[in-house]
């Protein structure tokens, strides 16, 4: 099979995930597409919504159509790191009178993991994840384990409750490969959602693609090419954010720009987007549609952006239109 028919398989199999996922979730189509994009780019997210968005069930929605093992944990104060990785118990062996100690595999044991409210959980327990998805491994009583691939870590946040939670640092924030975030539906949608909700509608979610399928994609995606003049302009894009190559009209709103992970995440969410267009070629068009959900948890506004009521997602605008990709 060619490169080319490859880039169209992708797109089918996506088209298919956004028909399935249409059948419990109204909207949200840029959302779809950026989980998938993190998904094939072996990346994990952070999603930002108010309670009531429907974000669990788009989560667990979407372990169905991709035939994934699904786990939740909800994030509390008293969560500790064995919660989540899995602890040493006794068994006694009744023939032999012999103990020994066996591991109890913990919820991170899984394809897919939702961190539910994932800022209200100490450092401590954070971390504990944060190693996991960076890893991609855990490490209980002097023995290492292996976390099957695929691996997908979804954590959610509630941007209006910031009480008593434990904001992740910006250093953990930039292992995130994106930040989605989700806002209320439009009108219609929410009447669609209403509609739905309140009748007796019981959709039958279909499997669309397998694990091992999705580790072809992941590993294929990484081939596609992407051009110098398209590579220079996501490049540029992450440095115009710190000095010394700064924008004066967007530095001047932040404290601290974006790094090099910045760059690598857009280039590799843009070949994803382009495959899943059907392309085996990125383009601008591309790189500006990752821009948001790539930047705005790496860049961090200073007190005057703050004071004005800037919003990350203002500044990336701004630095969009200054390159003339408006």
């Amino acid at each position: 099979m060619s490169d080319k028919e490859k880039v169209f398989q992708i797109r089918e199999k996506f088209d298919r995930i956004r028909k399935e996922i249409a059948k419990v979730i109204v909207g949200q189509d840029d959302v779809i597409e950026q989980l998938i994009i993190a998904l094939f780019a072996k990346g994990h997210v952070i999603i930002v919504g108010v309670p009531g968005l429907a974000k669990t069930l788009l989560v667990s929605s979407l372990a169905r159509i991709l035939d994934l093992t699904f786990s939740r944990i909800q994030f509390t104060p008293d969560l500790m790191p064995s919660d989540i990785i899995g602890t040493d118990v006794i068994e006694e062996n009744l023939e032999t009178g012999k103990k020994s100690f066996r591991f109890i595999k913990g919820p991170i044991f899984a394809n897919l993991i939702l961190a539910d409210e994932i800022n209200r959980t100490p450092p401590k327990t954070q971390s504990a994840l944060l190693e996991a998805m960076q890893e991609k491994k855990v490490t209980a009583g002097g023995k290492t384990y292996v976390l099957k691939e695929p691996f997908f870590v979804i954590g959610t946040q509630n941007p209006i409750e910031q009480e008593g939670t434990y904001p992740l640092p910006e250093a953990q924030l930039d292992r995130f490969f994106f930040q989605i975030n989700i806002f209320y539906p439009s009108k219609g949608e929410e009447k669609e959602i209403v509609l739905k909700t309140t009748s007796t509608f019981e959709p039958q979610l279909n499997k669309v693609i397998t694990k091992e399928e999705i580790l072809k994609v992941q590993e294929f995606v990484r081939k596609i090419p992407v051009p110098e003049s398209v590579l220079e302009y996501a490049v540029d894009t992450v440095r115009s954010t710190r000095l010394p190559d700064g924008d004066p009209d967007v530095i001047k709103w932040l404290s601290w720009g974006a790094g090099p992970r910045a760059a690598q995440t857009i280039i590799l969410a843009a070949k994803i987007r382009a495959a899943l267009e059907g392309r085996f070629s990125v383009d601008f068009e591309d790189v500006d549609k990752v821009l948001l959900p790539s930047l705005r948890h790496r860049i961090i506004l200073n007190f005057s952006a703050e004071a004005e009521g800037k919003t990350a997602d203002d500044i990336i605008e701004v630095m969009k239109k200054q390159r003339g990709r408006e």
